[in-house]
């Protein structure tokens, strides 16, 4: 391996240019998921660039965009490596907040700018150049190789499950799975994360008259469809922070040790992070810690509460109708339809009257930090940076990684190449292009301690 790698990071230190242009092409691809623009058309275009690596690349159609699969054998039978990212990226926003336009890639201070830099092109198409530099070097892949590259994952990826159904043939010798998306939590070392939080995405609706009435003369004759909301809410989620729709907490399952000793490993100083943030306090919570309010506990976040009047000053209103948008992150053990059940037999039980929407969900993922696989990922990290990776039993947010562990049924880890500023999401998105290329030595390095494993 240290032979091979070297030649690897020899090559991508003199292909540096290249490699850029390469990214550089690729971003300039609007492939907006939300629109539908431009996505099948970079979706055949990763397509090409896999098939003219060697792999048996196709488009697989879904209900909605198409997703990139593409296999290709290696030396060994296994262990089978199964590599997913998305080719799609969030709409722009905004023109005027960027600094330069976003499917314009510039680079700038050794980044470069552009929608989809980091979020996921500029990611998976490292691990796509590192397969090729094996080959050139091995003549073969030193272990079979499969990238499945979502064209949905910027709306939820909600074909993705029954993607993964659909292709048993190709997935079923499946032995790991990684996932490089989303940005590291610090520029000086690289994470290896087990897990990820789950979503329910939902709305509450609640009417009171036919339209908006005069408050004092009928301040106390129809609903309050506001006060409706606020009573209901406020039945969810007590004063010092428990989640208090029945059956919730006992859905929870309890983290092993070795995860509890990660996550207090990871503490941050609580000062330090509210100054960051420009917060005053610490929210109320059972949790004794932030790292268990990140990573070990449920929430329930009001996202947005609407109804009535907004304006300037007063208007004397009594508003007829009033919406509250809300997210439940779930930890394992919270199934998202199972918990759904529970809060629409809330709603039920506290306001009869109020409507409860779904409005997405991704099941909460896990992997044991005690699997196999993980120590070979962590001493390739090791040999391709000289640094240990930081071991993070779950991440706060969500991805659709519990397509693979709970549907596939295999391992899968996290493995972010992006800077801790990517501004994924955000206007001027970028990536840091020395993490960049240390990401394609990272895959080859991954690669190969697997190969070898």
């Amino acid at each position: 391996m240290d032979g091979t790698l070297e030649r690897v990071t020899r090559l991508v230190a003199e292909r540096r240019e290249a490699y850029l242009q390469r990214l550089v092409e690729y971003v300039r691809l609007r492939s907006v998921s939300a629109t539908g623009e431009g996505v099948r058309g970079t979706g055949g275009y990763i397509r090409d660039v896999l098939a003219g690596g060697g792999f048996r690349a196709r488009l697989h159609e879904t209900a909605g965009h198409p997703a990139v699969v593409a296999h290709r054998a290696g030396t060994r039978d296994r262990p089978h490596l199964l590599i997913y990212g998305h080719y799609d990226v969030q709409p722009p926003g905004e023109d005027e907040l960027w600094d330069s336009p976003p499917f314009a890639p510039e680079v700038r201070a050794g980044r470069l700018f552009g929608r989809g830099t980091a979020d996921n092109k500029g990611q998976h198409l490292a691990h796509v150049i590192a397969t090729e530099l094996l080959v050139e070097l091995l003549g073969e892949l030193p272990a079979p190789v499969t990238f499945l590259l979502d064209g949905e994952e910027e709306v939820g990826s909600p074909h993705l499950d029954q993607l993964v159904r659909d292709l048993p043939d190709e997935l079923a010798g499946t032995d790991l799975v990684i996932v490089s998306d989303g940005p590291t939590a610090r520029d000086d070392r690289y994470d290896i994360v087990y897990g990820l939080r789950g979503i329910l995405a939902f709305e509450l609706t609640a009417t009171g008259a036919a339209r908006d009435l005069h408050s004092g003369h009928f301040g106390e004759i129809p609903p309050n469809p506001l006060w409706t909301l606020v009573h209901l809410l406020a039945s969810m989620k007590d004063a010092a922070g428990n989640i208090t729709i029945d059956g919730f907490q006992e859905l929870v399952t309890p983290l092993p040790v070795r995860e509890r000793q990660a996550i207090a490993a990871l503490e941050p100083d609580p000062a330090e992070l509210l100054a960051s943030i420009g917060a005053p306090r610490l929210a109320p919570s059972p949790a004794a810690s932030i790292g268990e309010r990140e990573m070990a506990r449920p929430t329930l976040t009001i996202n947005g509460l609407h109804g009535g009047y907004g304006g300037p000053r007063n208007k004397t209103v009594l508003p007829h109708r009033a919406v509250a948008k809300c997210d439940i992150r779930l930890v394992d053990g919270q199934a998202a339809d199972t918990v759904w059940e529970l809060v629409q037999r809330h709603v039920r039980a506290h306001a009869p009257d109020v409507t409860a929407t779904w409005h997405g969900a991704m099941h909460p993922s896990r992997t044991s930090m005690d699997e196999p696989f993980a120590a070979v990922v962590a001493g390739a990290v090791r040999a391709a940076t000289g640094r240990e990776p930081i071991h993070r039993p779950t991440m706060g947010g969500s991805l659709p990684m519990w397509v693979f562990t709970r549907t596939l049924g295999r391992p899968a880890l996290l493995l972010p190449l992006g800077n801790v500023d990517e501004a994924n999401h955000a206007p001027n998105e970028n990536f840091a292009l020395d993490r960049f290329y240390q990401g394609i030595v990272i895959s080859a390095a991954v690669q190969l301690a697997l190969a070898g494993s």
